[in-house]
């Protein structure tokens, strides 16, 4: 199972928090209200109760045969009142309700018939009833029974309030998790887009230390770091280009010698002149490799752009290296685009070189403009490229496991990483997929083509 992200699990962590701390507080609130009502209506029920078994004591006492159901009738109980007397062994109500006497419980009966006042909550038909017990002179007993109904809608309407309020306090709880995380996560998120730019190419790629006191020394650090591999690459771009550059001296020499060996090539015995061609060969082949060297040396400068017909550019470079021009295809309209036509050349090049030594020649160039971003894709009919070379094939100096049992070897493996250069300076990448019917399947996406 996937683990969350670190931003999905603080917000979570703040939405709990924030809902079980509200959860908690509206608990002991409605616990407090509930028990500050219940106490209230108690005691409104016990003095009311008391000021009408008063009215009724003296009205039983007002006449030799009072009429109790008179009396009973007389008192102010509104509607959620009802009046009980058991008087002589028999029951009289203020209002005609049979249940009535079935909701006053047999232990209130008792306790009120041994001449002790008595309250207890009651359910009677599913409704919350207040029953109080009033003994009486003479061994009557006034009950006074009163609903709860209002109160417990009231008590629902806070229950309901107070778990909103819990929601929408643990709604705010995400919404301040997903703040914090923004504003923490923002340096890491400067951080990543840093190194980025770096991989990218972009070694003017800089922290702000500013721009987060708390994270000064990070920046700091940061900076430093890219300040030291900026050089370090300097430095070995300089010696690869130093060394290049005072080799070509010597390697024109060797390749004007070499020339002229091999052009006379006739006149030697066969052993000579058997070495005479390999000499012209590896001459050529140091050349070209130095030629390499020197190109990846100055790879990292800026690409300078200019509108382009890449279209007569692809062809062009299948002239060149007598490459059919009918595997040149372009998707849709935009034959020009905003590249470096010296590097976009080079990489067409490359890639026709690499499928020409490793996968028989190239079966298809295709080029399409989308939008900003260029494509170019070169399938061949090799033997494709393994899963463990995809990782490797674009570095320096890498050549895949075909490259032994086609064409002989010659590769530096060189070529590949000037396509991977040249993509990334029009912010672009190269990637090799495994062509429908077999082969290999050469991809680069190129960046800010529209002209």
């Amino acid at each position: 199972m996937k683990r969350a992200g670190l931003r999905v699990r603080v917000i979570a962590g703040f939405a709990a928090g924030a809902l079980t701390l509200s959860a908690l507080m509206a608990l002991v609130s409605y616990q407090i209200t509930r028990r500050s009502l219940l106490n209230e209506r108690e005691g409104t029920a016990v003095r009311a109760a008391y000021y009408d078994a008063a009215v009724v004591r003296a009205g039983l006492g007002s006449a030799v045969q009072p009429d109790v159901v008179a009396v009973l009738g007389s008192l102010d109980t509104g509607e959620n009142r009802r009046a009980v007397l058991y008087r002589d062994g028999a029951w009289y109500g203020s209002k005609a309700d049979s249940g009535l006497r079935d909701a006053i419980p047999a232990a209130l009966q008792q306790k009120a018939t041994g001449g002790m006042a008595a309250v207890q909550r009651v359910r009677a038909d599913g409704a919350p009833l207040l029953v109080v017990a009033l003994p009486l002179p003479d061994g009557d007993v006034f009950y006074e029974v009163d609903s709860m109904q209002e109160l417990q809608h009231t008590l629902g309407v806070l229950t309901l309030v107070l778990s909103l309020v819990a929601l929408g306090t643990a709604a705010i709880g995400a919404a301040l998790g997903w703040y914090a995380t923004r504003y923490v996560l923002r340096p890491l998120t400067w951080v990543a887009d840093a190194a980025e730019g770096i991989a990218a190419g972009r070694s003017d790629a800089r922290l702000d230390p500013a721009g987060e006191p708390d994270l000064a020394r990070l920046s700091t650090s940061f900076n430093h770091m890219v300040d030291e591999l900026s050089a370090r690459n300097e430095r070995d771009r300089r010696f690869a280009a130093d060394v290049s550059h005072e080799l070509r001296s010597p390697l024109q020499t060797l390749a004007a010698a070499a020339s002229v060996l091999n052009k006379r090539r006739h006149q030697l015995d066969p052993r000579s002149a058997t070495a005479a061609g390999l000499v012209s060969d590896e001459v050529d082949r140091f050349q070209g490799l130095v030629n390499d060297l020197l190109e990846l040396a100055r790879s990292d400068q800026r690409a300078e752009r200019a509108p382009v017909d890449v279209l007569e550019l692809a062809r062009q470079v299948c002239r060149e290296r007598h490459t059919c021009e009918d595997v040149v295809a372009m998707t849709g309209s935009g034959g020009m685009w905003l590249v470096d036509r010296r590097r976009i050349g080079q990489l067409l090049g490359n890639l026709l070189d690499n499928a020409e030594a490793y996968g028989g020649g190239a079966t298809a160039i295709r080029l399409e403009l989308d939008d900003d971003r260029g494509t170019l894709e070169v399938d061949d009919e090799g033997p494709g490229v393994s899963p463990d070379d995809k990782l490797v094939i674009f570095d320096r100096f890498v050549r895949g496991r075909s490259a032994g049992a086609r064409a002989g070897g010659d590769g530096a493996g060189l070529g590949l990483a000037l396509v991977a250069q040249h993509a990334a300076a029009h912010g672009g990448t190269a990637t090799v997929l495994d062509r429908p019917g077999g082969g290999a399947r050469f991809r680069v996406e190129l960046a800010g083509c529209r002209p």
